[in-house]
């Protein structure tokens, strides 16, 4: 049964292997321009950095260098249920030097197109075993991110050899030059 997370709250992955699900639906646009909501894994080390140039996995770049990471492809309009994008995590081929998986979602040329995360609705990330397919976790976002165009929606660490996920919900009025900047 899954553990439904509130913001700030942290819970084990016990599971080697597991896909991140990351869902939401827009509102209609009044900008008349389609919405196009974006995964970004950012792979850290312990100074909050990435491992490599190549550990920002997204789009562009569909798995990491040790191949432990692995994005399945941009959804360019967030139609449907369930998950919108997913990521595939294999803790066993992980790099040493990791301690940490940032889970951020963008929202695609925001400024342009004058959207934010306020007309996002019903925003979610969920881990679930790779092996059983079984929910281990969900954290619905239920905040009003008015202003914001990216939101950090959880964050996976190492503490003391074990994998945890903390349900983060953090807001940066921003994109994924703004993260970049931030872990490089």
């Amino acid at each position: 049964m899954a553990i439904n997370l509130q913001k700030g709250q942290r819970e084990n992955i016990d599971a080697p292997k597991f896909t991140i699900g990351l869902g939401w639906d827009t509102n209609s646009s009044s900008t008349g321009t389609a919405f196009d909501l974006d995964a970004s894994i950012f792979i850290l080390n312990d100074q909050k950095k990435l491992v490599s140039d190549e550990s920002f996995v997204f789009y562009n770049n569909l798995v990491s260098p040790d191949g432990a990471v692995e994005h399945t492809g941009d959804n360019l309009t967030g139609d449907g249920d369930g998950d919108d994008e997913q990521i595939k995590v294999d803790l066993t081929k992980i790099d040493s030097k990791v301690s940490e998986i940032c889970v951020v979602v963008t929202i695609h040329d925001a400024e342009n197109r004058r959207q934010n995360f306020g007309q996002v609705r019903n925003s979610f990330v969920r881990i679930f075993d790779a092996t059983t397919n079984e929910v281990i976790l969900k954290y619905e976002l239920e905040e009003d991110f008015s202003i914001e165009t990216a939101v950090e929606f959880g964050r996976i660490y190492k503490r003391e050899g074990k994998w945890k996920f903390e349900a983060v919900g953090m807001g940066m009025k921003g994109g994924l030059q703004d993260y970049l900047n931030k872990y490089q």
